[in-house]
């Protein structure tokens, strides 16, 4: 390791060479890498944002219990009661019919001079219930059984179908991880080869200087690296543009609307995209200079 710190100065220059004798094909390959980790990028992106955005709504899980409008105040509070003591419940609160229609008034805003209209009420009062999501099922059975309980409304379809999507980026995101892998690995191992060829002449001259094999090859697993690096950087500068370009949307137009904070993402994202840089361009070096090895069986 002392020999490769003590001729680092070879090596750069060698990498540099390197680059130039084929720079527009380098280009080309460091863009086209970009943008396969650009989508990459925003896969996870997405990935994440899911993530975090299930677990968001799994905290605040809540259902409404209808119950019979005949129950008298005291029936009302031992239901209360009864629904507080169950296991998995985190809060409970007893929503009357007028807290009811202002809630909905200040859902719709502008729209909530439609409930003018109506001579009556057409609210009724329900208990609000804050529970743990894991045992949904179990507190949804329990509280139906209660008696004075009509109906039970729930969010869980929406939790299973943000589920779904999440599961669904997740695939896909492993998918494109794959592809990423399959096709970075391809493109550099080709430069490397091209990059072998062009300059036999100088690798056969070192071969009979005595040179070993990792002392000839490090330069390419250097412009292999860079390539992948240089990629990674600019899916970066892309996935920072979009990405900011969709938290000033949802915070001008879906300012309730629940996302991890902007700067989690990014790293997650760069972090991510940085070692999965690292880690293709080193191996798909390594893949290219496996043609050294073999013109030396040949």
């Amino acid at each position: 390791m002392k020999k490769y710190f003590k001729n680092a100065g070879y090596f750069i220059k060698e990498t540099g060479r390197t680059v130039k004798t084929q720079l527009l094909s380098n280009l080309f390959s460091a863009l086209g890498t970009g943008l396969i980790f650009f989508l990459l990028g925003i896969v996870i992106a997405g990935w994440y944002t899911g993530e975090q955005l299930i677990t968001m709504l799994s905290n605040e899980a809540e259902i409404s219990v209808y119950f019979d409008n005949n129950l008298d105040t005291d029936q009302r509070s031992t239901l209360l009661q009864l629904i507080e003591n169950l296991h998995g419940v985190r809060e409970v609160n007893y929503i009357n019919e007028e807290s009811a229609k202002k809630r909905m008034k200040e859902l719709l805003k502008e729209e909530a001079e439609i409930l003018e209209l109506f001579d009556d009420n057409p609210f009724e009062a329900f208990i609000q219930v804050g529970l743990h999501l894991d045992v949904m099922d179990t507190v949804l059975d329990q509280i139906i059984n209660i008696d004075g309980v009509e109906y039970v409304r729930d969010n869980r379809d929406i939790l299973e179908q943000i589920k779904g999507i999440t599961d669904g980026v997740k695939i896909l995101g492993f998918l494109l991880l794959l592809a990423v892998g399959i096709t970075t690995v391809i493109i550099i191992s080709h430069m490397i080869r091209v990059g072998i060829y062009n300059n036999r002449e100088q690798i056969n001259t070192l071969r009979l200087l005595g040179a070993p094999g990792g002392f000839i090859g490090f330069p390419y697993i250097l412009v292999g690296l860079g390539l992948t690096l240089s990629g990674a950087l600019f899916a970066l500068i892309l996935c920072f543009i979009i990405i900011n370009g969709v938290y000033g949307g949802i915070g001008n137009y879906l300012p309730f609307f629940p996302v991890p904070a902007k700067g989690e993402v990014l790293s997650n994202v760069g972090i991510i995209i940085i070692l999965a840089s690292i880690v293709l361009g080193v191996f798909g070096s390594l893949i290219g200079l496996l043609s050294i090895r073999e013109r030396n069986n040949a």
